[in-house]
């Protein structure tokens, strides 16, 4: 049954509650979760009481917070409608945003489409990747619709990863021909001279994250083929130079341990029909003491060029563990 014939929400005549009407008690079902776990997530993260009755759910509370619940409620049941899994994650995601999803997903076989009813979303070999918060939400927008961006942030947030998916997405919608990351192999602790192995093995512990990335979005042996056939590269930034890349998708993670004259060359590598996208925190600078990081300067040299995009991240908007939130606000604070 479509999820426009539920019964809008309404306030009872004598508390204070809103009621919602779910059509198929299978799906409320998973809505509500295992030992209605999804529902506590729902009424300890907006402070209200959610009661099942039948094929209905009571939210009790303020009138904000109970706004807010029935939409995220909504929101999550569109999602099971369309055959997606609802998990804590996604939970979180749709309080962060207010239940602003539509539930009824991109139109079928377009990879660029993003803007139904507000509802953005990323698919891939894999899965159907979703932005969980409002920035995350126009950051991908912004990947999709500059050739440049760049985005800035703590740990935890998904520049990188939502980059590599939209990467992704456009290399199998046939937009990009080659899938190019990078990052810069800065030494950390360990000389890489004193590594076992040949220059491979010691660069892709560097790379690594990136390689998870992209085992999350495609089939490992279908990575694996690309990256034989040179569609998909993985390479420390060194290796960028002298390089014109062309109708790729190229990513350069971990910035801000790119020195300024490194990153004056990974810009200047950019050719027709490419995108390009530099990701980085700008408190986790590795480089040695009075080497300025590049990306402080491409920021401050760039940020005035209309049609380079600068994305903004902040403790607010990670989707890792909720501690590391409160970790980074804390080195945050400590830095004033």
């Amino acid at each position: 049954m479509a999820l426009g014939s539920m019964t809008p929400p309404r306030e009872a005549d004598d508390v204070l509650e809103t009621l919602l009407e779910f059509p198929d008690n299978r799906l409320l079902i998973d809505l509500c979760g295992e030992y209605d776990r999804n529902l506590a997530q729902v009424e300890h993260k907006l402070g209200v009481q959610i009661l099942r009755r039948g094929n209905q759910l009571a939210v009790l509370g303020e009138p904000e917070a109970r706004e807010q619940a029935a939409a995220v409620l909504l929101a999550l049941y569109g999602k099971l409608e369309a055959g997606r899994a609802v998990d804590a994650g996604e939970i979180d995601g749709a309080i962060r945003l207010g239940g602003s999803d539509d539930g009824t997903g991109s139109r079928e076989g377009d990879q660029m489409e993003l803007f139904l009813g507000g509802h953005v979303e990323i698919k891939t070999r894999k899965k159907t990747v979703e932005p969980r918060t409002a920035a995350q939400k126009a950051y991908v927008q912004s990947l999709f619709a500059h050739e440049l961006a760049f985005g800035i942030g703590p740990a935890g947030t998904g520049k990188t990863y939502l980059a590599v998916a939209v990467g992704v997405s456009m290399f199998i919608g046939g937009q990009v021909d080659r899938i190019i990351l990078s990052r810069p192999a800065v030494e950390a602790g360990e000389k890489l001279g004193y590594l076992p192995g040949d220059m491979k093995d010691k660069v892709d512990p560097y790379m690594q994250p990136l390689y998870d990335a992209l085992n999350d979005f495609m089939p490992g042996k279908q990575v694996s083929k690309l990256i034989e056939e040179k569609k998909i590269e993985i390479a420390p930034l060194a290796f960028m130079r002298g390089r014109t890349l062309s109708n790729a998708f190229v990513v350069l993670d971990e910035a801000q341990n790119a020195t300024t004259m490194q990153m004056k060359m990974f810009l200047t590598r950019l050719g027709e029909g490419s995108r390009m996208v530099v990701t980085g925190d700008r408190s986790q600078v590795d480089l040695p003491r009075g080497v300025q990081s590049g990306l402080r300067d491409a920021e401050r040299l760039l940020a005035g060029i209309g049609d380079i995009s600068f994305s903004y991240f902040t403790a607010k908007d990670v989707v890792r563990h909720p501690l590391v939130a409160k970790i980074i606000d804390a080195y945050d604070a400590d830095e004033v």
